[in-house]
């Protein structure tokens, strides 16, 4: 058996002891993830279908049981063998667990609970710490969701000051372009989606096929043909007109979007001289836009540059707002792209009387790899337990710092004169009547499974 597929050794190694660190007559375990605040003051949440579908929905089997026990025994660790093993057997490889989250997609205000694990088998309780360390992981798709929904808001309101169609061209405002700067495959995957909650741009295959398969999507991303440094110089550096030129016979059909590389030697005479020039009349002449792609320099400077040579070379057109829209070419900029640097290119870009629909931008790690856990304070913590049929509130409060205090009690999210808000139930009642939450998973059963345009509505 491949280690990695062992669904009961993908924990924190500490956890395989707690289930003897819990006071004795302990049934019943209540806790909650939420996001603590941190660079944003709103969670865009998505991602835990993917972890329900692909992890949880697993069924336990003996001979998992024994391979952990075996690795445990060596690890120095004390297993829960005969709890395992009744799992597997008795609970037929179910979780005993349920999850109640809010709806995907769904914009919450930090400081609320975003997702409830309950035990739902006395004799299992403990399951609820064992998997916080898989289950936890969802703070890693809110945070990419979270921080490119921010970056639309910056690129949407240049779009409404400066554009005649925002609403129809945000949605290609922002490439992905992380997936060779990301960790892992699977860690592409999953910022891959996040990021097309969105957006729809996306060179990121693996975030695509993600989106697809476990959120019941035909095609939730889409790209255009576009060129690498490569694919100019290796026709040397005294054809470049000649790569440009076979990138435009082999795409440039009417209608067609064509993105090319153009700084891999001097961008200003490829813009100026090729493009502008000797290359002009065949643009124009095959009905496509170029996309012209800078990739060094300080990307403010080098955009407001290209766009005043492009429209020097190609013209523009003013819309109704005033602003100028160049005439049969665009620019892509792909180097430097962070939240400031967007807001930035898109300042001087206006303030030189350019629209917004000149610019697109691509992203790489800082979409999705240049964040952490505590970039939104992400935390999982048990708020409640039940002993000897006492149910009784759990919560920390460090005295070194009150900003890590937890929430107490068995929680719910509701909506308070339209606001989130975060209660406490009076009762053992799994929810109140106005809860936001959704019971999305229960013993083993995945109960809710959203289509991601679904998702993509809320989170507009």
């Amino acid at each position: 058996m491949n280690y990695e597929e062992n669904f009961l050794i993908d924990t924190d190694s500490y956890k395989v002891s707690h289930y003897l660190q819990y006071p004795p007559g302990t049934t019943s375990m209540f806790s909650y993830i939420e996001s603590r605040g941190g660079e944003y003051n709103k969670t865009v949440f998505f991602g835990l279908q993917y972890y329900l579908k692909r992890y949880l929905t697993h069924r336990v089997t003996v001979a998992e049981v024994e391979e952990a026990k075996e690795f445990f025994e060596l690890h120095g660790e004390p297993f829960n063998y005969e709890g395992w093993m009744y799992i597997a057997t008795e609970l037929e490889g179910k979780l005993p667990v349920r999850i109640r989250a809010v709806p995907e997609g769904s914009v919450v205000p930090t400081h609320n609970i975003l997702v409830s694990i309950e035990s739902t088998d006395p004799k299992a309780f403990w399951v609820v710490s064992w998997i916080e360390t898989m289950l936890l992981r969802v703070w890693y798709p809110i945070t990419v969701a979270t921080r490119s929904r921010f970056i639309k808001k910056i690129i949407l309101e240049a779009l409404r000051t400066s554009s005649d169609n925002p609403d129809s061209e945000i949605n290609f405002k922002l490439h992905d372009f992380s997936a060779r700067g990301i960790s892992s495959q699977e860690t592409a995957m999953i910022g891959g989606a996040a990021h097309l909650v969105n957006f729809m741009g996306s060179d990121t295959i693996v975030g695509v096929r993600c989106a697809n398969n476990y959120y019941n999507s035909p095609m939730s991303g889409f790209s255009i043909p576009a060129s690498e440094h490569s694919s100019i110089t290796s026709w040397g550096q005294d054809n470049e007109v000649e790569a440009y030129r076979n990138m435009l016979k082999q795409f440039a059909k009417p209608g067609a979007l064509v993105a090319c590389v153009s700084d891999s030697y001097d961008l200003w005479h490829a813009i100026s001289d090729l493009w502008g020039t000797e290359l002009k009349q065949e643009i124009i002449d095959s009905g496509a836009i170029l996309v012209v792609r800078p990739d060094s320099g300080n990307p403010p400077e080098v955009v407001l540059k290209s766009l005043q040579l492009l429209d020097e070379k190609f013209g523009h057109t003013l819309n109704t707002k005033g602003y100028k829209v160049l005439n049969y070419v665009r620019v892509i900029q792909g180097d430097g792209v962070n939240e400031v640097s967007i807001q930035e290119i898109l300042d001087v870009a206006l303030a030189a009387g350019y629209s917004a629909t000149n610019i697109a931008f691509g992203c790489g790690g800082y979409l999705a790899q240049s964040m952490t856990r505590d970039t939104l304070k992400f935390a999982l913590k048990c708020s409640s337990i039940t002993i000897d049929g006492q149910t009784r509130p759990v919560f920390k409060d460090p005295i070194t710092d009150h900003g890590k205090k937890s929430k107490a009690g068995r929680l719910d999210l509701v909506k308070i004169d339209g606001e989130y808000k975060t209660i406490v139930l009076a009762d053992d009642s799994i929810a109140a009547e106005n809860s936001e939450l959704r019971t999305v998973y229960e013993n083993g059963e995945l109960l809710i499974d959203d289509d991601f345009e679904t998702i993509r509505n809320r989170a507009k």
